[in-house]
């Protein structure tokens, strides 16, 4: 994949190719910004365009180097993750040890560290020392959507690249435009994504449109809006159903102040939106907005679905 692929992060990418033309990548990089807008990616595509066979200061994407790197098969570019909640010093020692060795096929040894910010203090310091003192034709990439967290010398040793996610219209645009999304998908993505490209394409293929449309037309008649139909006992789905739900009060509390209904979530469904404007007061949809927030916050807690989606609709239907 070439830089040109990652939309939305022109200036984020224009400071990495300028320091790749003028040789200038080495040591230590620090990607930050809010979740899923592309930093991993863009890490990703950097390490191919450093070993790129082509040698254009770009990622080919069909050499086997490119190819090698997208499939996670490339021995010189290795991806530092954990599923525990902390990153421990037995990853970062690993990396110090292979930091120091000659490439084994490429030109840079590059080295991803995911959520960096997840980093324990032992690792911190065993990867400062590193970063001290790199060695030549090597490459550490620090991604992280929590930059404060991290070690302050850790970041003065570090290049900064910030990354942002998009404004609304702008990713609705390139989601129409790059993936051949119809309006009414694309300006959905777009602004329950909250401007983020990485959301909005884990969720392109998914039937959510059709979930939401379920969900809402349950809501305009209080008496189908049970528990038949929901997938209470899979938190994921039941997580992504609070967060439809939050969007359409969302949506309601801000056209009570002046929003108009162009910018809600749901403007395909503008005439339901008008009908519930009617029934809802703001005190109502604040309510609502806070027992949807306080109800994501138990779930997170392991609470019974059950009860916490009874409840739920309880705040809901207040008589």
């Amino acid at each position: 994949m070439p830089f040109k692929d990652i939309k939305g992060q022109e200036r984020a990418l224009e400071i990495i190719k300028i320091n790749l033309d003028r040789g200038k990548l080495a040591g230590g990089y620090l990607f930050t910004g809010p979740e899923s807008v592309g930093k991993k990616m863009s890490a990703r595509v950097l390490s191919q365009a450093l070993n790129c066979l082509q040698n254009t200061n770009d990622a080919c994407g069909v050499c086997s180097s490119c190819i090698k790197i997208e499939k996670g098969q490339h021995p010189d570019v290795h991806i530092i993750s954990s599923n525990d909640p902390k990153l421990k010093i037995e990853e970062i020692r690993q990396l110090k040890k292979d930091i120091y060795l000659r490439a084994y096929e490429g030109k840079f040894k590059v080295f991803i560290i995911d959520n960096a910010h997840t980093l324990t203090p032992e690792a911190s310091n065993c990867l400062l020392k590193v970063l001290e003192e790199p060695p030549d034709s090597s490459l550490i990439i620090l991604v992280t959507d929590k930059g404060p967290m991290l070690f302050k010398t850790i970041i003065s040793r570090c290049k900064v690249v910030k990354f942002k996610a998009q404004k609304r219209q702008d990713l609705e645009l390139i989601l129409r435009e790059g993936y051949n999304l119809d309006k009414g998908l694309a300006h959905f993505l777009a602004y329950f994504s909250e401007g983020k490209l990485g959301n909005a394409l884990r969720l392109k293929d998914s039937d959510i449109l059709r979930v939401r449309n379920n969900i809402i037309d349950r809501l305009m008649a209080p008496s189908l809006f049970d528990l038949a139909g929901l997938k209470i006992e899979d938190r994921k789905s039941f997580y992504l159903s609070l967060n439809i739900l939050n969007t359409w009060f969302r949506d309601l509390y801000l056209m009570k102040f002046g929003m108009p209904q162009l910018e809600a979530i749901n403007s395909d469904r503008s005439g339901e939106l008008s009908k519930a404007l009617v029934y809802f007061s703001i005190s109502d949809l604040e309510r609502i907005l806070t027992a949807i927030f306080n109800t994501a916050a138990y779930l997170e807690r392991n609470i019974n679905t059950r009860l916490l989606l009874h409840n739920l609709k309880a705040q809901i239907w207040v008589s």
